[in-house]
Parts: structure tokens; C-alpha cells; sequence
């Protein structure tokens, strides 16, 4: 899961004919950009701060640079337990989670400590420039709200009521996570407040038909079918959630569509850049999981049996119990196995209770006791254990992320979907004209006495 340097304009980035000198000049400009911003951010007081419970919760931002002329901020969300979230408009990015610990406070998500980088990393791709190096971590897509179409779709394209879609190919020969500028690069519109539950901030887009198509690196794409309207509203309540409601409405009079919702932060419970994940617990509220082949895309027979796996989650046990283990079955035929595939876990579980809002998944660090509950009414979640960080990306605190370092719960539907339209077992990724779809999906911490090891926490 991973794309370069410079805020690039996304307008520049789209042309047909994007020069290295036009890089070049944006690059040099958003720099100007960032340290004005960062300058600003360091005197400016925090803005629209509102209190409750004795005045520890509230809604808070600093200026934060700018990309493609629209002004990005950071946001700040405290709940007064404890609790705080830092967000950008900036592709919706879920920047730091400081929770409570055994430790004192920690912050839990792996992210960048100035906006350039992100846009470095997530605009790699499209500008067909590696960052920071040749052969490094690639896209992260730290935290961000990933659209149109989280997860992979292969050979890049699709086919929809009769009509075939060429999408970009932007991981080998899959589109993934919507393409070379997905949703995750875009600035949102924002607008926070302050609620009975705790903080909001809820960002709006726009997206037109045709996204998912860079024709300067894609020559002959459609990209996806129908404009949409988007809004995704983070709420951080007293009880230590983190809630995300996604809404996205399919505004065509005539086109359906396809349509994958997701956020990408990565965990870590010990604390960002406190080494791997390893030793964390797991649980998952799942008896199935989906093999994939070589281009990470699933293959028959699709639905696997986690029983006697090194994917069996259904009780506690550490992420790296079995992350080594080939000699165990993993329902496939080979000869390569799914864990060499993947370089670790990066797949999909297919989540029991579908159609229900309900708990999915259980985390815990054993050491500090901060558990991670995470909630959600999607089929399916991606786990990922961070197997493509080589140690070139530096994190908030200035040290570097390698593989392992933080792990992923991405709440969503099957990858490759798309290519499964109406099959048995695979819910609808289809999204009608006029229809809007909804989804929600919580991250619950809380601090537990002692370790949650060998506990099914679904019963």
C-alpha cells in the first residue's frame, strides 16, 4: 500500500503533459508555503475552542500549509477523559491518537509531523517520483480517508451495467485505494462542532466522473462512472471513541457506480515508533478469510476457513504468533504461501454479523494495557501488519517506521468486488444514481488490568 516529493498542484498532477519543471516550481512554492504556515501556526492561538466537563473538551486548529492554493489546517480534538485526536483537511487524515496508558499519555497512530510529507507520500505516484528514495516504503496512506474504491481492483478496470471502465493501475497492474489521486489526496471542507457525544469535525467533497483516471499515466482511462458528494464526520466522545460516518451520495441522474469506504490508520497500542507490533493481541470476529494470488487479489476459493490457519484471529493471541509460520495449512494449493505473498497479514476477513453494527475486533498491548475496540456494520476488514515499511519514513517523533511497526483495521468491503458484481458471498459494492451510501465505523480505547491473552471476546 504505498506512492513522492512536493505538494504538487492536483490540478498539475492531472495535465496530460505535467512537465518536471512545473514540479520542480510547485514544489519550491509549497515549501514557502509550509514554513509561512508553520511560522503562523506557531504564534496563532487555537481557533473555534469550546469547553465542557470542566473544560477539557472542545474543537481546536493552526493554519497548516496550503496545497493547490486551498488552505489546509490542523485540527485538535479533546474529549476531557484524556482523549485527543489530531486530524488534517488533508485527505481526512487521522494525524496522532494520545489515549490514556498505563505509561502516561501515548500517542497510538503512526503519521507525519508536517503536511509536506504527506503530500510527498501520497502524490509519489502520480508524479512518478520516488519518496524520499528509489526503492522505499512507497504510499502509506497514513490515516486517510480512502475513496472511491478502497482496496484493489485488478487489471484496472471494471465492468458495470454493459459498460467497461478503465481505471489508473497504480499497484503493478491493480487500481488500489482509488487510484494515483484518490480521495486521500484531496482537501476537504471543513466544518467542526461541538456536540452532546463530544467533538465533530466533518469534511465535505465533491468528486467528479472520471476520477480514478491519470491519462498522463493511464492512456485510454475512464476512470470511475458518476460525480459524487462525499462527507465523513470524525466525533471523538466522552467514552473515548473515535466514530467515523461516511455518506456518499452517487449525484447522477443515469450512471451507477461503485463505491469502498475506508480509513488507513495505522496502531501501534505501545506507542508510535516503539518498535513492531508483534507481541500486541488480536482478535477478530471472524471465521473466514480471503486468500489472494500473487497480485494480492483475491482467488478461489475465495472464502477460506481461519480454523487451524495462521489466520485463525478468533481468540486473543499475538499479531506475530504465527506472521513466520509456513508449515501450517493456509487453504490454498501454493506453491508460494499466502504469508510470503503478502510478507506478512494483508488480507481480507470476512466479519460475522453481516448487515449489523457490531464489535469486530479486539487489540490490546499487554504491557501498557491500552485495548483497541473497533465497531463497525461493514462485511469485511483489512488487516495489515505495515510489511512495506523499509525504514525510510521518519514519524512524528522523529524516528524511522520499519516493517511491522504499526498494524491496520480497515473496515470495508472485499477487495476486488467489482469483478464479483451479483456473486453469492460477495455484498454489493454498487451504488445506484441518486443513491447514497452509509457506513460507520468506531475506534474504542479504553485501559485494561491485566493481559486479554487466550479470551474470545465475541461470546
Amino acid at each position: 500500500m504505498h506512492q513522492p516529493p512536493g505538494a504538487l498542484s492536483r490540478t498539475c498532477v492531472r495535465a496530460r503533459a505535467m512537465s518536471r519543471a512545473c514540479a520542480r516550481t510547485l514544489a519550491i512554492a509549497m515549501v514557502a508555503l509550509l514554513t509561512i504556515g508553520a511560522s503562523a501556526a506557531a504564534v496563532a492561538k487555537t481557533t473555534g475552542h469550546h469547553k465542557r466537563h470542566g473544560g477539557g473538551a472542545g474543537i481546536s486548529s493552526v493554519p497548516w500549509g496550503s496545497v493547490d492554493g486551498h488552505a489546509v489546517k490542523l485540527y485538535t480534538l479533546r474529549n476531557g477523559n484524556g482523549m485527543t485526536v489530531k486530524i488534517t483537511n488533508y485527505g481526512g487524515v487521522v494525524q496522532s491518537i494520545t489515549v490514556p496508558s498505563r505509561t502516561g499519555a501515548t500517542n497510538v497512530a503512526l503519521g507525519f509531523s508536517k503536511l509536506s510529507d504527506y503530500v510527498s507520500d501520497f502524490t509519489q505516484g502520480a508524479t512518478s517520483t520516488p519518496w524520499p528514495l528509489a526503492g522505499g516504503s512507497g504510499d502509506t496512506y497514513f490515516g486517510a480517508i480512502i475513496g472511491r474504491y478502497a482496496n484493489r481492483i485488478a487489471n484496472g478496470m471494471f465492468s458495470l451495467n454493459g459498460t467497461t471502465y478503465k481505471l489508473d493501475q497504480n499497484n503493478g497492474t491493480n487500481t488500489l485505494h482509488g487510484g494515483y489521486l484518490g480521495w486521500n489526496t484531496d482537501v476537504w471542507t471543513a466544518t467542526p462542532s461541538l456536540g452532546s457525544r463530544g467533538p465533530s469535525l466533518a469534511l465535505s467533497a465533491t468528486f467528479p466522473a472520471g476520477e480514478g483516471c491519470l491519462p498522463s499515466l493511464s492512456p485510454g482511462c475512464t476512470g470511475f462512472p458518476a460525480p459524487m458528494t462525499a462527507t465523513v464526520t470524525y466525533t471523538l466522545t466522552h467514552s473515548n471513541q473515535l466514530q467515523i460516518a461516511y455518506k456518499a451520495t452517487n449525484t447522477s441522474t443515469t450512471d451507477a457506480t461503485v463505491v469502498n469506504l475506508t480509513n488507513h490508520t495505522y496502531f501501534n497500542l505501545a506507542g508510535q515508533a516503539s518498535g513492531d507490533v508483534y507481541r500486541q493481541l488480536l482478535a477478530l470476529n471472524s471465521s473466514q478469510y480471503t486468500p489472494v494470488d500473487t497480485n494480492l487479489i483475491p482467488e478461489a476459493p475465495y472464502f477460506v476457513n481461519v480454523g487451524g490457519t495462521p489466520y485463525d484471529f478468533q481468540t486473543m493471541h499475538a499479531i506475530g504468533k504465527y506472521i513466520r509460520d509456513t508449515n501450517l495449512p493456509d487453504g490454498t494449493s501454493g506453491p508460494l504461501r499466502q504469508l510470503q505473498i503478502a510478507h506478512g497479514y494483508d488480507n481480507n476477513w470476512v466479519l460475522n454479523g453481516q448487515g449489523t453494527y457490531r464489535l469486530v475486533g479486539v487489540a490490546q498491548d499487554p504491557r501498557n494495557g491500552v485495548t483497541l475496540r473497533t465497531f463497525t456494520d461493514q462485511p469485511g476488514v483489512q488487516f495489515y501488519t505495515g510489511n512495506f515499511l523499509v525504514g525510510d519514513l521518519i514519524g512524528t517523533t522523529g524516528k524511522t517506521y520499519r516493517q511491522g511497526d504499526g498494524f491496520t483495521l480497515e473496515t470495508q468491503h472485499y477487495p476486488d468486488a467489482p469483478h464479483h458484481i451479483g456473486q453469492t458471498g460477495w455484498p454489493s459494492v454498487v451504488l445506484g444514481p441518486g443513491k447514497t451510501f452509509t457506513s460507520r465505523t468506531a475506534y474504542a480505547f479504553s485501559l485494561t488490568k491485566h493481559s486479554l491473552k487466550g479470551t474470545n471476546p465475541f461470546k
